[in-house]
């Protein structure tokens, strides 16, 4: 009989096991001969300029490092990249072609410049520094360049990797950001209001357990929690495990998911009398053992102009070293010139274009030579960066153009569409505007037409936005349309969309606004890139919650998951919930996004994120275990997962995957509402504002990005 102490043990053997396996990974490195140190630049002559400073084509050969294209991009510059060809590795069965290689298990033991993209893949950079972070192009994409620099193009492959054949690479910049849009804006370098008195309420130093001085406070953040999160994901750092236990279960999803581990636990320093609110490290899994950029962030009690004080300590492991307060210790080594990291902190978070404003200030009594709490010699010219951070989300299009949350207070405080009673703006909404608008009838020149998520076949009564579709028929006269979504793949479930579409559009020739709610998202996307005449039929799709990049729990669960819901047995589900399932794992939804990168109408997205304590209790389990892979989620997909690349990014609300859409709360099977506690969210009120700001913006002049 296996017990439940059986299947925990086994579960525990088989999580330490993992983890050593991913230490090996990185100890091995130690001693490979050839393993990658900073990234070189090799210029070839083969590359020929068709119309010098806009386009680029080359072959790049598999033992190419970063080729220049001697292409100068400009923030908020439109750029178009496809790739040919194939490489063939001497120890892989398979030829790689610009997309990468299926990862497998020895990619745990592969130190690849990025991470998370399969060997082999063409990869892309803005700038040649250490700080310049790579990112995957695959056979085709398209981005805004979200900074100034030259661009360079590699191989996701190691130093040591030899493969036969070579990528052909087409690179065109196909538009510039209007002029005066926020793409364009330069990062202002003062910060008024940050005085010398209020840096120097800031410690000068953090602190071990004990009260020992050790790094020195050398960056400061300005911006909400979400911008700071986001800054430095769009960096390419990660969030380290903060305990041993985190780190045993992240070596295990790290190696089902044939990744090698990047997440180090990195100890507690304190400031603020408490330990750091995050610590963040470069997602490089080379040499993560002994070396390494991380850096710990506390929140501070000072705020700016309304926006929270956030302050920084970083440093760069370069080896090891003897703990000098304990015996027979070791301990991590920093590189004594603090200053450098603070400069590559600078570059690396500026590289996002998410830096509005950045300046130095020397305070009263600056750090100048001094020691750490382990006792090794650092020294600094004592500055301290500081730096504002921008709300791309509410720079959406041409300056003018209001953000998409002052809609949404707009319609939730003066309109009420929702029944009941309801709390402030900033309740539901992350980062709410201030500012109000208008509210007039709304123009019928569209049709909406939803496509929910998995599951919606099961839940009866309680479809997407149930509520929100029959206020706004009866308030505005708006023709809105729910598709049926079976529980299918999205490509079988995107024919159906496509049909839909192609059918009311012979018969009504007012184009769609698509939203797309979860699953919902990827099936419209499918349909869509496959029948270029439903697409046609289409004005703009946005995206709640959206699973436009999948879900890690897809990865991991199917077979599971669909075991859970058919527990729920909420009713007649219909279609193969494995096969629905298997359409969300990330690589699936991350080639077709390189496959399809431009779907020629306009995305815009909103994300779901919840706490633990505002997500209902039969989404705990899976709250818990996406909280692995990081915050913010909202129990079913990271938010990094619902933003289209290059799409127009509406910002957050306060909900979970399912309050966010679904009226749960209305299902009258005994029992359930005490499971979909935390269902209750202003539904219609955001229906409402997302038509109400997409009819307004696609009359808008059009945009320097789209």
């Amino acid at each position: 009989m296996t017990t439940p102490l059986s299947k925990f043990r086994f579960w525990l053997g088989f999580a330490l096991g993992a983890l050593l396996l991913a230490a090996a990974s990185a100890l091995a490195q130690l001693v490979v001969p050839g393993a990658p140190g900073p990234a070189s630049t090799q210029q070839t002559s083969s590359a020929s300029q068709q119309s010098a400073g806009t386009s680029f084509s080359a072959d790049l050969p598999a033992s190419a490092k970063w080729k220049d294209t001697g292409l100068d991009l400009q923030p908020g510059d439109t750029v178009q990249i496809t790739a040919s060809g194939q490489l063939q590795y001497s120890d892989a069965k398979q030829a790689a072609t610009p997309d990468g290689l299926a990862r497998g298990w020895k990619d745990l033991m592969r130190i690849l410049p990025l991470n998370d993209a399969g060997r082999g893949a063409l990869l892309a950079r803005i700038g040649d520094s250490e700080a310049a972070r790579p990112f995957l192009i695959g056979s085709s994409q398209t981005f805004h360049a979200p900074v100034a620099g030259r661009l360079f193009v590699s191989i996701n492959q190691m130093s040591s990797d030899t493969a036969d054949g070579s990528f052909h690479v087409e690179v065109k910049i196909t538009a510039h950001a209007a002029s005066g849009s926020a793409a364009a804006q330069p990062i202002v370098t003062s910060v008024p209001g940050f005085t010398l008195d209020l840096l120097d309420k800031i410690p000068r130093r953090v602190s071990d357990s004990k009260g020992d001085l050790g790094d020195m406070t050398n960056f400061i953040l300005i911006g909400s929690e979400d911008l700071v999160r986001k800054v430095f994901e769009q960096a390419g750092w990660v969030r380290v495990d903060r305990t041993k236990e985190e780190a045993v279960l992240h070596g295990l999803l790290s190696s089902i998911t044939k990744q090698s581990y990047v997440e180090m636990p990195m100890s507690e320093l304190y400031l603020f009398d408490r330990p750091q609110d995050y610590g963040f490290a470069l997602a490089e899994p080379f040499e993560v053992v002994y070396q390494r950029h991380h850096n710990r962030v506390w929140k501070s009690p000072y705020t700016l102009d309304g926006q929270t004080v956030w302050v920084g300590a970083g440093t760069h492991d370069i080896g090891i070293e003897r703990d000098q307060r304990r015996k027979n210790a070791i301990t991590h080594k920093i590189d004594p010139d603090i200053d450098k990291e603070r400069e590559f902190i600078a570059e690396s978070l500026g590289s996002t274009g998410l830096i509005a404003a950045k300046m130095y200030l020397r305070p009263s009594q600056p750090v100048g030579e001094t020691h750490t709490a382990t006792g090794g010699s650092f020294h600094s010219d004592g500055r301290v960066l500081v730096m504002v951070l921008r709300d791309a989300s509410a720079d959406v299009g041409s300056p003018g153009r209001l953000p998409f949350s002052a809609v949404f207070c707009s319609v939730l405080e003066r309109e009420h569409p929702d029944a009941g009673q309801w709390g402030s703006c900033s309740d539901y909404i992350e980062a709410p505007s201030a500012r109000r608008v208008a509210l007039g009838a709304i123009p019928r020149s569209y049709r909406l037409a939803i496509v929910p998520g998995v599951l919606t076949s099961c839940m009866g009564s309680a479809t997407a936005f149930r509520e929100g579709r029959k206020y706004l028929h009866d308030a505005y006269g708006l023709t809105v349309d729910l598709i049926p979504a079976p529980n299918h793949s999205s490509a079988e479930n995107g024919k159906e969309v496509a049909r839909f579409l192609r059918d009311a559009y012979a018969k009504d020739r007012r184009k769609f606004i698509l939203l797309g709610y979860s699953k919902g998202a990827p099936d419209i996307l499918e349909g869509l890139a496959n029948d270029p005449d439903a697409a046609r039929s289409v004005a703009a799709l946005v995206t709640v919650a959206g699973a436009i990049g999948g879900s890690p729990l897809a990865d991991l669960l199917p077979a599971q998951a669909q075991r859970w819901f058919q527990n729920i047995n909420l009713g007649g589900c219909q279609g193969d919930l494995y096969d629905a399932l298997r359409s969300l794992r990330r690589d699936v939804r991350r080639q077709f996004l390189t496959r399809h990168p431009h779907p020629g109408f306009p995305v815009y997205t909103v994300s779901a994120v919840s706490t633990r304590s505002q997500t209902s209790k039969f989404l705990l389990e899976g709250w818990e275990l996406l909280s692995l892979y990081g915050q913010p989620q909202d129990s079913e997909l990271l938010e990094s997962d619902t933003r289209f690349p290059g799409g127009n990014d509406l910002g957050a609300v306060h909900a979970d995957h399912f309050a966010v859409a679904i009226p749960l709360e209305d299902i009258s099977q005994p029992g359930f509402s005490q499971l979909a506690n935390h269902n209750h969210f202003p539904r219609t009120a955001l229906l409402e504002a997302l038509v109400r700001y997409v009819t307004a913006d696609l009359a808008a002049p059009p945009r320097g990005n789209l």
